[in-house]
């Protein structure tokens, strides 16, 4: 019988990715919470160039970075692929899910930390970058197209974690009038069922990010943020 364990943090997007990627294909797993701020010996020892979640284990041999286990549950697991099987649909996958990755998710982060002129910057850099994404979904439901694939699952962070926070702030980096079409994916996406069941309660979610193991200093000034927005509601 195959041993599968999924070492991660229920409200992390990159643990989630994973445990997404896992209930399509139906693999049964186990799920080691861990603490980033406490790790444990066995995640140090799984993952000991990057010493972070998610690592999966399978049959006793670790993988580490969502993106690679990702494609490795796609080659071991057949059923329900989330990559396509045409060579160049799958590279065109691979390169938006990079993208998602490398462009979008430090762009859009930024904007939790800035204010003033600096917010409006850090604003339009993140519309630059997420009007690729905008264009992508053109005549479809899913990154994916009809159902869900390797980009709708790297992206969750669009669709959950940023507008989740962003509502908390007060923000208006992405809504509906300025990028209905991610808008409208975001929508299909969290509340598809296979999708939702790991998404963790919004109040959970914005009372401890940020994530514990960042600076005070970034911690301080997200709080008094959180704080200013409920204040102006």
């Amino acid at each position: 019988m195959e041993e599968v364990k999924l070492f991660g943090h229920r409200a992390s997007p990159f643990s989630c990715r994973v445990e997404i990627a896992l209930k399509l294909k139906g693999v049964h797993y186990d799920f080691i919470a861990e603490d980033p701020s406490n790790k444990s010996p066995q995640l140090l020892q799984y993952n000991p160039v990057h010493k972070k979640i998610p690592v999966l284990l399978h049959n006793g041999k670790p993988i580490a970075e969502s993106l690679v286990i990702l494609e490795y549950i796609d080659e071991v697991w057949k059923t329900n692929p989330i990559l396509p099987q045409n060579p160049h649909e799958k590279a065109k996958a691979r390169f938006w899910a990079n993208y998602a990755e490398e462009k979008c998710l430090p762009a859009l982060f930024k904007t939790f930390w800035s204010v003033g002129e600096q917010y409006d910057k850090d604003k339009a850099e993140a519309g630059e970058v997420l009007k690729f994404l905008e264009d992508e979904l053109e005549g479809k439901k899913f990154f994916g197209g009809d159902s869900i694939g390797l980009v709708d699952i790297v992206a969750n962070f669009i669709a959950f974690w940023f507008r989740t926070i962003q509502e908390a702030l007060g923000l208006d980096v992405l809504t509906k009038d300025n990028f209905p079409k991610l808008w409208e994916w975001a929508e299909n996406y969290v509340n598809c069922s296979d999708i939702n069941q790991f998404l963790p309660p919004k109040d959970k979610l914005i009372a401890i990010f940020p994530p514990p193991y960042m600076g005070q200093h970034l911690v301080a000034f997200f709080q008094s943020r959180l704080a200013a927005a409920a204040a102006a509601k």
